[in-house]
């Protein structure tokens, strides 16, 4: 299996990086993505990815942190990327209208920003997406349209939490989706639980988000989430779309090797 989205600059995993590894490996999951929320964590998984090979990350900036994004951080992401071969997707970049830790606009500057230079370097974007559905997919449908670039505008949009309605309409833009223990939550995945049957076998991935959003299903209970979950996630995944776990690694290892380009074996 393939882990899509780890944060793992976060101490809880990198103060013992070696040790965490071997874990997610003895669970079956053979690699990771980690993703960056700014050029500093970049350039951090960038030496990371260097040295395990089994590792590969995205670069970018996260809409909490899209205050930090001036007129040169486009290029010195350009760069990062052209020099970063483990680099799969411009991200974690998108909105986040819910808590707001930079402005709107902020925001807004530089998501338009990532999703020119994705175009740009021929990667996806890997989005964040919060009470700012609308917004996002405007812009990434006005980008689309206006680009001259060779290949369409794709990406992930990362834990997706939404209704079918809402799966429907990232769907429409040719996006994949990623899930993560938010299917496991009694309290606030129902609608999530519900629309995962209408996701296609050829969009689906999977992620930990590690290390939040522990699946509460898990018993005992950690507390903090961990690579090593994602096959407990995808078991519960699995009971809600209606068919088995193993074809749903299946589907999720061949989507993540065609949409971010990797070659790894099932």
């Amino acid at each position: 299996m393939i882990d899509i989205g780890v944060n793992l600059t976060h101490p809880s995993l990198l103060d013992k990086l070696e040790q965490n590894i071997t874990l997610w490996q003895q669970q079956g999951i053979s690699n990771i993505i980690a993703i960056a929320s700014d050029l500093e964590e970049s350039q951090k998984l960038q030496a990371i990815c260097q040295q395990h090979n089994s590792i590969y990350q995205t670069i970018g900036c996260h809409p909490h942190q899209a205050k930090t994004w001036h007129t040169s951080s486009n290029f010195l992401c350009r760069d990062l990327i052209q020099n970063s071969p483990t680099c799969v997707a411009v991200g974690e970049t998108g909105l986040d209208f819910n808590r707001n830790y930079s402005t709107p606009e902020e925001q807004i500057t530089a998501f338009e920003s990532q999703i020119q230079l994705a175009l740009e370097v021929n990667l996806p974007l890997y989005l964040h997406e919060r009470e700012a559905e609308d917004t996002l997919q405007s812009l990434l449908v006005n980008h689309a349209s206006q680009s001259l670039a060779s290949t369409p505008l794709t990406g992930v949009i990362h834990c997706f939490t939404g209704s079918k309605e809402s799966l429907k309409r990232y769907l429409d833009l040719g996006l994949y989706v990623g899930i993560t223990g938010w299917i496991c939550d009694e309290r606030r995945g129902q609608e999530l639980q519900e629309a995962i049957q209408y996701i296609p076998k050829d969009r689906i991935l999977f992620e930990t988000d590690a290390p939040y959003l522990t699946p509460r299903t898990l018993r005992p209970r950690p507390k903090k989430n961990h690579p090593a979950y994602l096959p407990h996630i995808v078991e519960q995944a699995a009971y809600y779309a209606q068919m088995s776990a193993q074809e749903l690694i299946y589907h999720s290892i061949e989507n993540t090797k065609k949409l971010f380009r990797i070659d790894v074996p099932i």
